[in-house]
């Protein structure tokens, strides 16, 4: 049951959507919102033959709306550790990402990183993971500068000629927010969710090819 009855309110109606900008997840191109989660969320309004309205925000003003019951959804890569957990209901991890060591693909992959040089991008988690370990530690601007072995999302290492080690520095399971008790509208989110892993993987090839 959705005490606010968000299922059948949006179900041939309106989807309301909150988004926050978290690149390849959310995006602004060209006047318009594109991104992995908005494509998947264009794909649920189509099959609920609901529009859907986007409003952009930080993510503490959109669950302060989602909390109200103005909003019906709220995506921006958002993830199972997100803070805002206990104020909103979140979907079961529709997918999850690693962040790993990647290594060039013509070269021998070493079977230990003590030692190697590692790059990762400076100001993210990335590099503070990587730190922890026993690689000497390469600092770029960008990750397409690093010279050779990196700390990449796991999405990103065919784009950049790039083998898994096999190294995990970190796991993200990522999720979408719904108002807390509208259990109905969430599980028929969920359905949809869930069943899209390839289409998800191809999405955010396609997004890493073309970045």
């Amino acid at each position: 049951m959705d005490p606010e009855g968000t299922l059948e309110r949006v179900r041939g109606h309106t989807m309301r959507v909150g988004i926050s900008l978290n690149d390849p997840w959310t995006r602004e191109e060209g006047g318009a919102f594109g991104g992995v989660e908005v494509e998947l969320i264009d794909g649920f309004g189509a099959e609920m033959d609901a529009e859907v309205e986007y409003f952009e925000g930080s993510e503490e003003e959109l669950f302060a709306a989602l909390l109200h019951h103005e909003l019906d959804v709220v995506i921006g890569g958002i993830t199972s550790q997100n803070s805002h957990a206990a104020e909103a209901g979140m979907t079961h991890p529709y997918f999850t990402t690693a962040l790993v060591v990647g290594w060039p693909e013509d070269e021998e992959v070493p079977t230990d990183i003590a030692g190697q040089e590692v790059a990762a991008e400076r100001g993210t988690e990335a590099l503070g993971l990587l730190r922890k370990t026993d690689a000497v530690v390469v600092e770029v601007d960008r990750i397409e500068e690093a010279p050779g072995a990196a700390a990449v999302d796991d999405f990103l290492l065919d784009d950049l000629s790039l083998r898994d080690t096999g190294i995990r520095l970190s796991e993200t399971d990522h999720v979408m927010a719904v108002a807390t008790g509208e259990n109905d509208f969430m599980t028929e989110l969920e359905r949809f969710l869930l069943v899209r892993h390839d289409e998800i993987e191809t999405l955010l090839d396609r997004d890493a090819a073309g970045a």
